[in-house]
């Protein structure tokens, strides 16, 4: 069996808080995700483990393409040293800029 990706685990962890949210019992929630994702027991409950820690569901991104493109040697030093420094990865750091400049030409008109 395949590890889950990020978006299969958001969406377990988000089922998971759900059903402590409707207030069901350990045994059951476990029982229940174990059903509908083809989970083991032990897997349901480190998902309802996780589940209790958060505040509220996680948001469920799009999955990611991967995409080529070329940038001068300098500008791609600086990503580097940006998605260093604020803890974030190269492609999330483009993402986030690529979002923002899309965000200002929709508004622009």
């Amino acid at each position: 069996m395949s590890r889950s990706n990020g978006v299969e685990r958001a969406q377990r962890l988000n089922a998971a808080f759900d059903l402590l949210s409707q207030g069901q019992v350990l045994t059951q929630a476990a029982a229940m995700l174990t059903e509908e994702f083809g989970l083991s027991r032990r897997q349901a409950y480190r998902y309802l483990q996780g589940a209790q820690a958060i505040k509220r569901p996680l948001p469920i991104a799009a999955p990611s393409v991967a995409i080529t493109v070329k940038v001068p040697e300098d500008v791609a030093a600086k990503l580097r040293v940006h998605a260093r420094a604020s803890g974030s990865t190269i492609g999330n750091v483009v993402s986030r800029a690529v979002s923002a400049l899309l965000a200002r030409e929709r508004r622009r008109g």
